[in-house]
């Protein structure tokens, strides 16, 4: 089987520099992530998994004629798209899937730039970027492939339990500062976010912090911490006791705990679930998008299809996302 995985881990570029040692492994028999950080830039690390694959030429390697579809984007995806790519590659070896990481933006911009066959993104385009797509000659067509819960996490020590959706806004925007505030103890409250690049961050900035309102102005405190990566985060709040942060539902591990989200004071508080999502009662809730220079065709198409099909669904599930509904 031809497998290529690039991965992409972002910089800092908090406005609090935090250095995390945090690296993270994850192998098969056909996938090793190796998530690496630098002050500068970003390093894109290629895994060629069989002796002698060439360049990417018109699609095709220019040394096999193996296709490949470029598949860039969301970090909240990676995975996920590198689980798809594997199980559809066992099913058509003539086919090679590019799967990167470095954020829905990165990945909105290679489509624009046409350097992407396939965009993962967890949140929409934003009209500045449609309008930039259209000015390429590029005509973006959105695919939803999953949905997704955001949680809410902190230090298993932290003895609150539960938020409304205004109390974490407060809090992300630096008006709640202590824990006591909020029910738990006399202790600083250290924000943690994902980076400006994160369609996670962008969601959460306007669905949370500005609570879904568009004439909403407000920005996350200057001392918001901004990780690159779910496992930053996750690093950091088994760690910290005065952390809080946020991620998809698929990358929240057993050694954090979830908060109980209210949409409203006076609400029902409701933990991030498969269930309570699709019963629509978890309050911070997306969708998962990929997105095509038009219409997909060919070998896209079926790669697609097999993706909102039953197999790679119950990928979504084993992953922890929420599979599309039939």
């Amino acid at each position: 089987m031809l497998v290529v995985i690039k991965v992409i881990s972002g910089q800092h570029c908090n406005l609090k520099s935090l250095n995390s040692q945090t690296a993270l492994w994850k192998s098969s028999p056909h996938v090793i992530i190796v998530p690496m950080r630098s002050i500068l830039l970003r390093l894109i690390v290629c895994v060629f998994l069989l002796a002698g694959c060439g360049g990417r030429a018109n699609g095709q390697s220019a040394s096999t004629g193996v296709k490949t579809i470029e598949n860039i984007g969301s970090d909240t995806i990676v995975n996920l798209a590198l689980a798809w790519a594997e199980a559809y590659q066992k099913l058509h070896p003539d086919l090679r899937i590019s799967v990167t990481g470095g954020g829905s933006g990165t990945g909105i911009a290679a489509l624009v730039n046409g350097t992407a066959d396939i965009a993962n993104a967890s949140r929409a385009m934003t009209d500045g970027e449609k309008q930039q797509a259209v000015k390429n000659n590029i005509q973006p067509f959105e695919i939803d492939i999953a949905r997704d819960a955001i949680a809410v996490i902190v230090n298993p020590g932290n003895p609150v339990n539960s938020l409304t959706v205004q109390q974490i806004s407060d809090i992300y925007t630096g008006k709640i500062a202590n824990w006591k505030e909020v029910g738990g103890e006399d202790r600083p409250i250290v924000l943690l976010s994902r980076e400006s690049n994160s369609g996670t961050h962008v969601f959460f900035l306007e669905q949370i912090v500005r609570l879904g309102q568009k004439d909403n102005t407000d920005l996350f405190s200057p001392d918001t911490l901004l990780l690159p990566s779910s496992e930053g985060i996750m690093a950091e709040i088994r760690q910290n006791p005065n952390a809080i942060g946020y991620d998809g539902l698929g990358y929240v591990t057993s050694d954090v705990k979830m908060i109980a989200i209210a949409a409203k004071a006076g609400g029902t508080y409701v933990l991030p679930s498969v269930e309570s999502v699709n019963a629509g009662t978890y309050a911070i809730a997306r969708p998962l998008f990929m997105y095509t220079n038009g219409q997909p065709a060919g070998q896209i198409k079926d790669y697609i299809d097999w993706i909102l099909g039953p197999d790679a669904q119950t990928i979504v599930a084993q992953l922890g996302f929420v599979p599309l509904k039939k």
